[in-house]
This record gives structure tokens, C-alpha cells and sequence, in this order.
């Protein structure tokens, strides 16, 4: 079984060769040249939140600390990394940084799927119905400026959840599924897929 750190690079190594063989070579060698780990004390500070943070997640982002309009000295960056189970988006990495700025957010933006306001709104069975205990962290924003899908980890399931499974909310229709039951497992699924999100289209933009 693969290390936090050796399933991190894996998928790290494995997003650029998915970008060369879509002719993506210039892109993500500017990305490459220009993206920094995260800084120890943002690691710490979510940590510090979210003790139960899987290994592979810190390792990824000591590798990339965020490639959602992630200002580094070098230049701003604004690159797909991740995917998710809706093969319709490609998704930004948050920083360490964002994922702590936006830890209130899922209670603020989210209360009515936790609380199943509407019955016609599919959401997990695996998800919780209380907002008192909901700890979910926001590390991923579609390529939409999030307004269309976002992802979590969550550390809050319900009886029929498991701690740790990564959600994907898609909006208009609204629903919120589980993708994966954790956060290696997604990243294993979107590296088995072959990193589905990039393709001719994807880089271009």
C-alpha cells in the first residue's frame, strides 16, 4: 500500500505526463517553474483544524500549495489539477491557506443540503442532517470559480458515511454525492482514469 507521500507524487507525476500527452508540455512546465509547497505554519494552522487531514492531501500541497488564483512570487497561478466522479469539470487545488479561510463556508452556503430543506434534492445518505457537527474541508473549486461544483473532505459522515470521504456538490441541478471514501481512493480513481479532466479543451482554456 502506497504512502501518503508516494500516492501524492504519483499523481503528481502522473498529472504532467497527462498534460505532455495532450500537447500540454508549455503549460504545465510554466506551472511547474512557478509553483512553491505550502509554507510549514499554513500546514500547521490546518492541521491544527483538521487533525484527521489524510497524509497524501499535506503532501500534495507540499508539492503545490494551490493552483486557485494562487498569487507565488514568481507569478499568479490559475491551473486544472484535480477532477472529480462529474467528468464535466476540471478543478483547482486550494492552498493551505484558502482551505483554512473557507472552513465556515459549507455551514454558511450549504445549510439547506445538510438539513434536507428540500425533498427533492439528492444528497448522500451518507452525508449528515446536523450543522452543529458538520466539519467538512472545502479543498477543491471547479473550474467555474467554484460556482458550479466544489469538493470536501469529510470528517463528519452519518451513520451510513465513512470519515474521510471526499463529497462533490454540483449545483443547477443541485445535489451532493459521495465520490470516493476517501481522499486517496479519489485521487487513486481520477489516476486509474487516466486524469479524465484533461484533454485538448481543458488545456487550451
Amino acid at each position: 500500500m502506497s504512502t501518503g507521500k508516494e500516492l501524492a507524487k504519483a499523481y503528481f507525476d502522473g498529472l504532467k505526463e497527462a498534460y505532455y500527452s495532450y500537447d500540454g508540455q508549455e503549460a504545465w512546465d510554466r506551472f511547474a517553474s512557478t509553483v512553491q509547497g505550502a509554507d510549514q505554519r499554513d500546514l500547521d494552522r490546518l492541521i491544527a483544524l483538521y487533525p484527521d487531514a489524510p497524509d497524501s492531501l499535506i503532501e500534495l500541497l507540499k508539492l503545490a500549495d494551490g493552483t486557485y488564483y494562487r498569487e507565488y512570487p514568481k507569478d499568479k497561478v490559475l491551473f486544472y489539477f484535480l477532477g472529480s466522479d462529474y467528468e464535466g469539470y476540471p478543478y483547482y487545488l486550494l492552498s493551505a491557506r484558502q482551505m483554512v479561510e473557507t472552513r465556515h463556508q459549507a455551514r454558511e452556503f450549504f445549510d439547506y443540503i445538510v438539513t434536507r430543506e428540500f425533498d427533492d434534492l439528492p444528497v448522500d445518505e451518507g452525508v449528515c442532517d446536523d450543522l452543529d457537527k458538520l466539519d467538512w474541508l472545502h479543498f477543491s473549486d471547479c473550474c467555474n470559480n467554484g460556482g458550479s461544483s466544489q469538493l470536501f473532505i469529510d470528517f463528519s459522515p452519518s451513520a451510513k458515511g465513512k470519515k474521510g470521504q471526499v463529497l462533490r456538490f454540483l449545483h443547477d441541478p443541485d445535489e451532493m454525492v459521495v465520490a470516493a471514501d476517501s481522499f486517496d481512493e479519489y485521487l487513486q480513481m481520477l489516476i486509474d482514469d487516466n486524469y479524465p479532466f484533461i484533454n485538448e479543451d481543458s488545456i487550451e482554456e
